[in-house]
């Protein structure tokens, strides 16, 4: 039996996320194989600053769980998570971080304030770059020149 493709679940996500006019981020956590939960960006649907793909996924993920930490499992992102989701990641206890395309703008692991380098920082996932970084800078290139043109 083959391993699904979680970060073509995640860019499902995304994709999704973009119908409903949010910015197309996509997020998938994983337990042994499995996917335990998914979300897309939800900032405009909840009202919530706070309610990005990461988050979403964490959250959902820790209700099914019921339990505050992800220790051994993995997050899927199409895009480079902000300081916000990088702490979130950390406090969760996540073991492995894949994301899709960098964001000079608005990271927070490989740019801006690189929370996982940070003293501060209880605990830091081992992290992948690079998966799907071409589809997902397409996407979010097309999503926001479709906002410029509109």
């Amino acid at each position: 039996m083959t391993q699904p493709d979680f970060m073509a679940i995640a860019f499902e996500q995304a994709e999704k996320a973009a119908a409903r006019g949010e910015v197309p981020v996509g997020a998938v956590i994983v337990g042994n194989g499995a996917v335990i939960a998914a979300g897309g960006n939800e900032t405009r649907l909840r009202n919530d600053p706070t309610a990005h793909a990461e988050i979403v996924a964490i959250r959902s993920a820790c209700e099914q769980l019921g339990q505050e930490r992800l220790t051994g499992l993995d997050l899927y992102v199409t895009l480079e998570p902000c300081a916000m989701c990088a702490a979130a990641i950390s406090f969760a206890r996540m073991r492995r971080l894949y994301y899709g395309a960098s964001d000079p703008k608005g990271g927070g692991v490989e740019h801006g304030g690189r929370f996982f380098t940070q003293p501060t920082c209880h605990h830091q996932p081992d992290i992948y770059s690079g998966l799907g970084e071409t589809r997902s800078a397409d996407l979010l290139r097309r999503f926001f020149a479709g906002k410029r043109d509109a």
